[in-house]
């Protein structure tokens, strides 16, 4: 019977940057297909940040309890409800393999997908 772990990656994007403030993966994960999930990608920062996370987990700045067995390239699969067209193509990682139900035209001056939803954490 196959198991399935889950991970947990908390990244934080303003309009300048972008901020790891949370990792804990299953502690091997060099073997395993990740699916990575994300609500909505509007410029691909978070995603692209997440991506690396997974690829050079080791050499990621920050706590030694944040470093981690890496995964391949070909084993990252990215989902999300929506995306602006400029994160769709901003996700510079050809073998990373994306899958999402809408692409919309793009980020407004927040940052969020427009038209879109907005700020998908906000509705209630």
């Amino acid at each position: 019977m196959a198991t399935h772990r889950i991970g947990k990656i908390l990244i934080q994007t303003n309009l300048d940057s972008g901020e790891l403030h949370f990792l804990r993966l299953p502690k091997d994960i060099s073997d395993d297909h990740v699916v990575l999930m994300d609500s909505t990608v509007s410029t691909g920062a978070a995603a692209m940040m997440a991506v690396r996370v997974l690829l050079v987990g080791g050499d990621t700045p920050g706590p030694q309890e944040l470093r981690v067995q890496t995964t391949r390239c070909g084993r990252i699969m990215l989902v999300s409800l929506l995306m602006a067209e400029l994160g769709m193509h901003s996700v510079a990682f050809p073998r990373v393999k994306t899958i999402t139900t809408a692409v919309d035209k793009g980020p407004d001056h927040l940052l969020h997908v427009s038209p879109g939803t907005g700020d998908f954490g906000t509705f209630r």
